[in-house]
């Protein structure tokens, strides 16, 4: 019953969120706002990850490569489908539900534990619409860096394939080529989207309808990624199925 109870109040809080619109001066700051921290912070560690891991990918795919009879552009091949197709939009979007997750978490918590949140309803403005609606604006911006993601993932991989000798430049970029789908792409993007979603509502949620004090905030935080981490794998597991079956 509790759990029914905590879908119900997450569907609630979506409907509030799109009334009663806050004045569009101000929801234009806010979403500005949110760009620059929810999306321009997180280019930094998102580059870094998605190098070192699509070199990864790729290294561990020509260690596994030991038949001579199997052509190298498969190391290419293999990266490209690891990146575009999971690590990408999935594995990025979990680690955003802890960097994201936890942010949006605790300053919603925060403004609830200061009463902050009160304050604005006694200013007659509606604290969701003022606080979630900027938020989803701004992931709509999220693929953008599930992008920069990609491009460097299988630069990484092309940088530890050629440089670490377990392949030439050109049969990796064969392999990059090779029976490539653009659909591929499309899915990605597809998830991608719903998993903005998720990781504006979710975590936003878990901050809005906390109670207690500051110590609530941490366990808040802890839930929201938790939370957002199992929407996310349940989403990737239907959109897939749905999509690629």
């Amino acid at each position: 019953m509790k759990y029914l109870s905590d879908i119900g109040s997450y569907f609630l809080m979506l409907k509030k969120t799109f009334s009663r619109p806050t004045k569009t001066s101000v929801i234009r700051e806010l979403i500005f706002k949110e760009i620059d921290e929810l999306i321009i912070n997180s280019l930094g560690i998102v580059a870094f990850i998605s190098f070192f891991v699509g070199g990864v990918v790729a290294i561990q795919t020509a260690l596994n490569i030991n038949n001579p009879l199997i052509p190298k552009y498969l190391v290419g091949y293999a990266t490209r489908q690891s990146v575009v197709l999971e690590f990408a939009p999935t594995f990025i979007s979990i680690i955003m539900a802890g960097k994201m997750g936890a942010f949006i978490t605790s300053s919603i918590g925060s403004m609830r534990v200061t009463e902050q949140i009160d304050a604005l309803e006694v200013m007659g403005i509606n604290p969701l619409n003022y606080l979630v609606f900027p938020k989803i604006v701004a992931l709509l911006f999220y693929p953008f860096v599930i992008v920069i993601s990609m491009f460097l993932g299988i630069v990484g991989g092309w940088v530890a394939a050629v440089y670490g000798n377990f392949t030439s430049s050109e049969a990796f970029i064969t392999g990059l080529q090779e029976d490539f789908i653009p659909f591929h792409v499309l899915y990605a993007f597809i998830k991608t989207t719903l998993f903005a979603f998720i990781l504006a509502t979710v975590p936003s949620w878990q901050g809005f309808y906390m109670k207690g004090g500051a110590l609530e905030v941490g366990k808040a935080s802890t839930n929201s990624f938790v939370w957002t981490s199992v929407l996310i794998i349940l989403t990737n597991y239907i959109v897939t199925s749905l999509l690629l079956s």
